[in-house]
């Protein structure tokens, strides 16, 4: 022992000599010389014991409190062949030892004793007395009655974080029920006179949401207790249970330090979205009325309601984000500056047809040109409207053919809409149809009036009515003209027509000449279906006149007559 603490002393004195030469030569010393080195902490089961600040030989603090650590760490092990032997201090002339028996845990210095300002023996004590109880405290935490009693203690925890749940559970089921047997009764609507601005379904629904926030808020915390508690009660995760505390509350700590720096940017920020919020609310409320007819302007019908909310929603929105934008975190980053950047130059690139097709759709809309259910005829697309939206309009043909067309390209089209004006003055329907020169006119109007009216889906008021449209040489043109309010049926009606037109001039013995029929009076049978005929009706003979005759059956130069 007395041979070490000799060895010890003259190393020590040794490494003094050049600091001191060094000293003389070199001058006064500089700040990075004098200062005090770092101190390095002694550990024991994750618990800080005391701290090293000076190195002995070539060992660095942070050297000395490893190997010191790892002997402690070897005698506090049940296993150790030295586990009885009391730790004791060997003072010598410039050092003292604390040592286990024959094996020695550290030595403490004058530098040491230097450092902590107090006598060396005293230091020596000092830590022999904190290894002495941390050691025996390591052994009373690992012993199998700590164990055994850690393990009852879990098992309790256990069964209350249970028992919490399944009355949580159960409370808040009760809770649901309740709310959902409010509803409409200690639930009620939100009205101001005879209008209602919030329906009851909606606020019990929003009550049943908030409980279901806060019953996920009381599981979290619930978690957030046992989970570290339960890491305590055992030596072997002990350390990990300050760990998991320091997971957990260190994001929130710095989500808190975060937001007091940031917290008058974020209640102006907060302001905002709250203005912008009530007034999107206002704004979609007013348009609401508007579509339903509660509120006219003059001027605005009411299927613009929607298409302007949007519009106006959107420039609400940029507006408020174009006021909240220099109080956002980081605003000046490059990152931040880049993000308006890269999403200008992908609507530049890639959505020209795109935004020329949705600002076709604004015209389209303000244009009222047709509307969702609308028979029209755009291009050569004939058919029903069944979508209408920004970029395209969904047309189904009368055999079920859907055809999207782009805004932009039915904007540039003309448009034929069937039912706009069927819907309060009736769509006009017509066809056209000739007759001999011989058949009255009068008769003619009669009878296509006749078939119009008992067509389905004409409308008796206003009546059919005939256009003549033309004087050709071997027939007259009439056009018939009706009313209907049902355009969907168009090709259902105009067949059905045309149906009546021949059933009324075959059973008024009426020949109709279209399209174009000719024939010679030379005994063949009149142009009408054998049904619409009399029994005893027989085609008139031939007769031919020759020149100067003025009667039938008078002789002609030849003195024959044809019968």
């Amino acid at each position: 022992m007395m041979t070490r603490t000799i060895l010890i002393a003259l190393l020590a004195l040794l490494s003094a000599i050049p600091a001191r030469g060094a000293r003389e030569t070199a001058g006064p010393p500089d700040a990075a010389q004098t200062a005090t080195p770092q101190a390095a902490n002694v550990i024991l089961d994750g618990k800080v014991l005391f701290s090293v600040r000076q190195k002995v030989l070539s060992f660095p603090p942070e050297e000395r409190a490893k190997i010191i650590s790892e002997r402690l760490a070897r005698l506090a092990d049940a296993s150790a062949s030295y586990i009885d032997a009391p730790i004791t201090v060997d003072d010598a002339e410039t050092s003292s030892d604390i040592a286990a028996g024959d094996r020695i845990l550290m030595t403490v210095t004058d530098m040491d004793a230097a450092a902590e300002g107090r006598p060396r023996p005293e230091v020596a004590r000092t830590y022999a007395r904190m290894i002495s109880q941390a050691v025996a405290e390591h052994r009373r935490e690992y012993s199998a009655r700590s164990v055994l009693t850690g393990g009852l203690f879990a098992f309790a925890a256990t069964v209350v974080l249970i028992t919490g749940l399944v009355l949580i559970s159960r409370l808040f089921t009760r809770l649901y029920a309740r709310i959902e047997s409010w509803r409409g009764t200690r639930i009620p609507s939100l009205r101001i006179q005879s209008l209602e601005l919030v329906h009851s379904e909606r606020i019990a629904a929003a009550l049943v949401a908030l409980a279901k926030g806060l019953r996920l808020i009381l599981v979290l915390v619930l978690f957030y207790f046992y989970i570290p508690l339960v890491l305590g009660f055992f030596p072997w995760t002990r350390e990990y249970a300050a760990t998991a505390f320091d997971y957990i509350l260190t994001p929130f700590k710095t989500i808190g330090q975060g937001i007091m720096a940031y917290l008058p940017s974020i209640l102006y920020v907060a302001a905002i979205i709250v203005i912008t919020r009530f007034a999107l609310k206002f704004v979609r409320f007013l348009f609401n009325e508007l579509e339903k007819g509660t509120l006219t302007l003059t001027g605005f019908y009411r299927d613009w309601a929607q298409p302007t909310f949007k519009i106006v929603r959107f420039l609400i929105i940029a507006f408020a984000v174009m006021l909240a934008y220099p109080h956002l975190p980081g605003p000046n980053s490059p990152a931040f500056k880049g993000v308006p950047l890269f999403l200008g130059i992908l609507v530049s690139l890639g959505s020209t047809s795109a935004m020329a097709n949705v600002i076709a759709g604004v015209f389209l809309i303000y244009m009222r040109g047709f509307q969702v259910g609308d028979r029209v005829k755009i291009g050569d697309t004939y058919g029903d409207v069944v979508e209408k939206t920004l970029l395209m309009t969904r047309v189904t043909t009368i055999k079920n053919a859907d055809i999207t067309i782009p805004n932009s390209l039915i904007l540039g089209n003309h448009i034929i809409n069937y039912s706009s004006s069927a819907r309060t003055h009736g769509l006009i329907l017509n066809t056209s149809v000739s007759f001999g020169y011989d058949v009255p006119w009068r008769k003619v109007h009669q009878l296509l009036t006749a078939a119009a009216a008992a067509t389905e889906h004409i409308l008796p008021s206003p009546a059919p009515f005939v256009f003549q449209t033309s004087l050709d040489d071997f027939y007259v043109t009439y056009q018939v003209n009706a009313y209907t309010q049902v355009p969907a049926k168009m090709e259902a009606i105009y067949s059905e027509l045309h149906q009546n037109i021949q059933n009324v001039f075959n059973e008024a013995g009426v020949e109709i000449m279209s399209p174009h029929y000719t024939k010679l009076r030379d005994g063949s049978r009149v142009a009408i279906p054998e049904e619409y005929l009399p029994e005893d009706y027989e085609p008139s003979g031939l007769r031919i006149y020759q020149a100067g005759m003025t009667g039938e059956g008078k002789a002609g130069p030849s003195g024959k007559r044809a019968g």
